[in-house]
């Protein structure tokens, strides 16, 4: 079995893999205090509750943006597993073409959501990531990554909202039932909610408007499920993208 772990900001997300389907997909919560040993108790307690069997893992990739958890991570993988972890990041080949000024700039997590859509699916594609950052990616006809746009996250730009406006409540994201609306909790659910799908309509045409070809649209991310029923596009949901990505790559990097 392959373990392809994806280190967010907010979450740990790790997926087993067994002949290239995936098996079991866990999480838990990101934390650069924790070192290898108390990763590795958490590790092995996710893994027993979830009946995996550890002697069967063979293989292990990580993608991360937070480099503060890599090295104990790796580490606790190693104890629990005895297998030395792929991590993705220079040296390691992604078959991704990158056409951008500096390559190595460009985060793990969207090199493997990059490699997703190039296997899964018809490019040109617009992939959106909806995280801590909400990204939007273009890879060509080519499938060659091409570049970008990156604004502030759901999460950040409301956090930012609620903490600067004094009189501004803390809300959930649940979706209103209407854009206008008359209290102040629905009026920045619309904002938020609607403002964003609005963003990434606009976003999407005006990525098809330069490439002058429509595209096959792929959103992953937490908050995807809130935000794009609202928009206008026909867009797939990929939870997976990342994890999916890993799994490639460490395939690619097998055979070499």
């Amino acid at each position: 079995m392959l373990l392809c772990t994806d280190v967010g900001n907010t979450n740990i997300k790790f997926a087993l893999y067994e002949n290239d389907e995936q098996i079991v997909k866990l999480r838990f919560s990101t934390d650069s205090k924790k070192t290898d040993d108390e990763l590795a108790v958490e590790l092995y307690t996710i893994f027993n509750i979830n009946n995996v069997d550890i002697n069967k893992i063979d293989g292990s990739i990580i993608s991360s943006v937070v480099p503060a958890v890599t090295e104990a991570l790796v580490e606790a993988i190693k104890t629990v597993t005895g297998n030395d972890s792929v991590v993705l990041g220079p040296g390691v080949k992604s078959g991704l073409d990158l056409r951008i000024d500096n390559p190595a700039t460009l985060g793990s997590d969207l090199v493997a959501m990059c490699v997703a859509v190039k296997e899964l699916y018809s490019c040109p594609a617009v992939i959106i990531g909806l995280g801590t950052a909400t990204t939007i990616l273009y890879l060509n006809e080519k499938k060659c990554y091409c570049g970008g746009a990156i604004s502030p996250g759901i999460s950040i730009s409301l956090d930012a909202l609620t903490n600067h406006g004094a009189l501004l409540p803390s809300i959930d994201l649940k979706t209103p039932k209407k854009a206008i609306n008359t209290n102040t909790e629905d009026c920045i659910r619309s904002g938020v909610i609607f403002g964003t799908a609005s963003m990434l309509d606009g976003m999407i045409d005006r990525y098809n408007e330069e490439a002058g070809v429509n595209s096959t649209v792929v959103a992953t991310g937490g908050l995807a499920k809130s935000v794009i029923g609202n928009c206008k596009h026909d867009i797939i949901i990929n939870d997976d993208l990342v994890l999916d990505g890993l799994r490639f790559i460490f395939s690619r990097n097998a055979k070499k």
